[in-house]
């Protein structure tokens, strides 16, 4: 029976009879003895040492089992963080000119040392947040243990694995209450890997994991300054956030408050990466096998009381076998004993605190309201705390609330399908893109859906499966950036020859305006032309759009001016938003063609496009030459470039499609590199055609279709392209062309709610909206912050950051089993 439990009186006979659980609690008192050797009062940890500033506001962290009491740490304010961040600042001076073995050293001694002390954590850990000791135990804490030891891996290794990248700097970490130390592992082992420093910011309900991790880190001899901890409250991470000497933010948290630090971090030159919410698909089909499914729907959604961002929170299951499947679930949740979490036999604890108790219960009324059937287990639920029943809703459309937020507890929506196309529609029907899992026997099925689906993880006859050399991380509104594996280092370093630009920040009022003006090109300037002879034939620039040359909606003409004598060089269209939607429309229906092509035949039209472009090779020779006054020599070199760097990008398009990850599962775990999607690129003005054919080769290459915005000063390159597009096989809508007012466009496209990335090359104020605007639907972005490159260095102009932005790692676990337990 749910939540029953032997009493003193129970028979053994009975006990066998009934099969109910005995009390089996963990021993808090070691946990407790280390509370009160800190006289149950912490403050930060800078500098390797506790800092108790005066005057500073207290929190009380709590028990959410029970409520008892358990510390209090500090609220903390703009001086702690400054002082912590120069901490961090004067020790990565030091940290990141350590050899790789002497930080590869440290690493491994952390996770000794951790080991040492995992029952600690591990009972820390539940009475801070409330969540089982059997996850703590067996779960959290050998997966932090891993992760230390695969970074001190990577660690060793960098000079060589990463080669020709460098440190960031001083790293901002943000973590949620749900995984408090793991979820601070994840950002702070590769950070310091790669020769960073960290400040990190626990989260306000669960504190206490994260000040006795630097405590132990302190006790492993990790040097001074290297690691800090600041607590306060949400406020305290926005002020970190933006803090001038930070060069890079890694969250996981909310959607909504990864919004916020996209809008307050915009155009400052850091690096951020965001692990955000989800709704994450759990699809069975009826080749799955159903026993098994059901208990991965139990780790599924009910791991952690459904507060975990990756929970398989959506139950699509084929219309063939609903029916069994429902009724082998509520018979299974009936089984599931909740109680406090310090007890080893409990499934479930309490929820973090009454709030999100009360954001349950509130999203669970809505869906009664809308006539949809709940089925609660009350039994055995404890009669005090911030306790929620396992809970199964059905009965509700496609677009009820429940079924497309994020509920962040045990509750499960369950809706049926028919088809794989239906299941794989009703998949990808949320704003989010963490993960999902398919269930099924047939393998083909299994990874056709799984390449199907748009989430960052997909494990196949599983659920919630992590590892340190597997990334983690989400597509869409789940964010942008990777945990764990190759792929999260690269979220940690800059390429060697890049330097954090640090522009000056303008008002945030004044991004709300920017290209908003919707000024008139230049009138046509009246003056006569001297014609001698036969005069030739006027040449008009168009837009290409959808592999068609057309008109811009309004009608009118930029003048594009010899940069030696001022002279009017051609009228070029004066695109604009509706140019911009028309171009994204072509892009996004040939996404799915260009990507269906294959990387040969894609290699294949970009070698076409080299071998056509260098026929009309002196033709854009002398136009560049025309244009911007330079040497002809000059621009034939910049033409030649091109042509090369159409044969790079070729080369690489069946070159970097990911690898087999080294797991400890009996299996496969696969790192996919997948296309990106519709790109919105805004060219420079520097090396017109070369910049140009850089970024869309790159973009291409790898499978993404694009809207481009070439140079605004010199547009006619490009534009030129039109019949080498044409004559090279490129599909229609693989690559539109706008020109235009440069700011403008950079507006519609950055604002447009089908463009998955924006690649900005301008100004400071152009970077500083892109990644502003990006907010919105957080699409990602890369942009220059007003610092040109060379692009005619292969490295700056062709470099593996290309392909990191041309891509998004997709991780797929494939589980054994059939012969040898996993």
């Amino acid at each position: 029976m749910a939540g029953s439990v032997v009493t003193s009186t129970s028979r053994i006979s009975d006990i066998f009879e009934t099969m109910e659980y005995g009390t089996a609690p963990e021993d808090p008192s070691f946990a407790q003895a280390w509370l009160e050797k800190h006289g149950r009062s912490f403050g930060h940890f800078i500098d390797g040492i506790w800092v108790k500033p005066d005057g500073r506001k207290t929190y009380t962290t709590t028990n959410p089992a029970n409520g008892e009491a358990l510390a209090c740490t500090l609220q903390g304010e703009l001086d702690d963080v400054n002082q912590a961040v120069t901490a961090a600042r004067k020790a990565f001076k030091c940290w990141s000119t350590l050899s790789c073995h002497v930080r590869a050293r440290h690493l491994y001694n952390l996770a000794r040392t951790i080991q040492k002390h995992q029952r600690l954590f591990s009972v820390i850990e539940t009475l801070d947040n409330g969540k089982t000791i059997r996850e703590t135990r067996d779960f959290d804490i050998p997966t932090v243990v891993r992760h230390v030891y695969h970074h001190a891996g990577w660690a060793e290794l960098r000079d060589s694995e990463m080669n020709g990248w460098s440190p960031l700097g001083v790293v901002a970490a943000i973590v949620p209450w749900n995984f408090p130390l793991m979820l601070l592992i994840w950002k702070v082992c590769p950070a310091l890997a790669m020769g960073n420093t960290v400040v990190l910011k626990p989260a306000t309900l669960t504190r206490l994991s994260s000040l006795l991790f630097a405590e132990i880190c302190a006790e492993a001899g990790l040097p001074p300054g290297v690691l800090n901890v600041v607590t306060g409250s949400g406020e305290l991470g926005s002020l970190l956030a933006q803090h001038p000497d930070v060069d890079k933010v890694a969250f996981t948290g909310s959607t909504e408050v990864g919004r916020v630090l996209r809008r307050v971090t915009a155009g400052s030159g850091k690096a951020l990466s965001l692990e955000l919410g989800g709704k994450s698909p759990f699809i069975v089909f009826d080749s799955a096998d159903l026993d098994s499914a059901v208990e991965g729907l139990v780790d599924a959604i009910w791991f952690n009381q459904g507060q975990v961002c990756s929970a398989g929170s959506v139950l699509l299951a084929q219309e063939s076998i609903w029916e069994i499947l429902i009724m082998r679930l509520k018979t299974r949740m009936f089984k599931l004993h909740l109680g406090s979490g310090i007890e080893k036999s409990v499934d479930m604890g309490p929820l973090v605190d009454e709030t999100q108790k009360n954001t349950v219960e509130n999203m669970v009324a809505e869906a009664r309201v809308e006539g949809a059937q709940v089925y609660q287990i009350w039994e055995g639920l404890p009669s005090s705390g911030p306790y929620y029943p396992p809970t199964l809703i059905t009965g509700l459309s496609t677009t009820s609330r429940c079924v497309m937020e994020e509920i962040f507890g045990p509750v499960l929506v369950a809706l049926p399908f028919r088809t794989a196309k239906e299941a794989i529609a009703l998949g990808n029907n949320t704003r989010y893109g963490l993960s999902a899992s398919v269930w099924t026997e047939n393998v083909s099925l299994a990874f056709e859906v799984a390449s199907s689906l748009q989430a960052g993880t997909v494990w196949i006859n599983a659920h919630n499966l992590f590892d340190a050399a597997s990334g983690f991380g989400g597509v869409k509104e789940s964010g942008y950036g990777r945990d764990g594996g190759k792929e999260g280092l690269f979220e940690f370093v800059r390429p060697t020859w890049a330097v954090r630009a640090k522009p000056m920040l303008q008002a945030e009022g004044n991004l709300e305006k920017f290209g908003s003006s919707c000024d008139k090109p230049p009138v046509p300037t009246g003056k006569n032309q001297e014609v001698s002879g036969t005069p030739s034939v006027d040449r008009s620039y168009k837009l290409y759009i959808g592999g068609v040359q057309c008109r811009p909606d309004s009608g009118y003409s930029r003048p594009v001016v010899s940069a030696s004598d001022g002279s009017v060089l051609a009228y070029v269209p004066d695109g604009g938003r509706k140019d911009i939607r028309n171009a994204v429309e072509s892009a996004n229906k040939a996404l799915s063609g260009w990507q269906k092509k294959g990387p040969h035949v894609r290699a294949q039209i970009l070698y076409y496009l080299a071998e056509n472009l260098e026929q009309r090779a002196a033709e854009f020779s002398h136009a560049l030459s025309m244009q911007s006054s330079m040497p002809v020599e000059e621009a034939q070199k910049e033409v030649d470039l091109s042509v090369a760097r159409l044969f790079h990008w070729a080369a690489l398009c069946d070159k970097f499609g990911g690898t087999i990850q080294e797991t400890p599962i009996h299996g496969f775990t696969l790192c996919c590199r997948e296309p990106v999607g519709v790109i919105g690129i805004i060219c420079p003005d520097e090396k017109p055609l070369l910049s140009f054919i850089s970024l869309m080769g790159a973009a291409i290459a790898r499978g993404n279709t694009t809207v481009m915005v070439p140079s605004g000063k010199n547009p006619l390159p490009a534009l030129a392209l039109y019949q080498v597009l044409d004559t090279s096989d490129l599909p229609g809508g693989v690559v539109n062309i706008v020109c235009g007012e440069v700011d403008q466009l950079t507006r519609h496209l950055t604002l447009h709610s089908n463009i998955q990335s924006v690649w900005y090359f301008g100004t400071e104020e152009g970077s500083r909206f892109v990644e502003w605007g990006s907010a919105e639907n957080l699409k990602r972005t890369w942009v220059n912050n007003g610092v040109t490159r060379d692009w005619n260095s292969a490295t700056q102009g062709c470099g593996e950051e290309f392909l990191l932005h041309a891509t998004q790692c997709k991780n797929v676990w494939m589980p054994g089993g059939e012969i040898f337990a996993n």
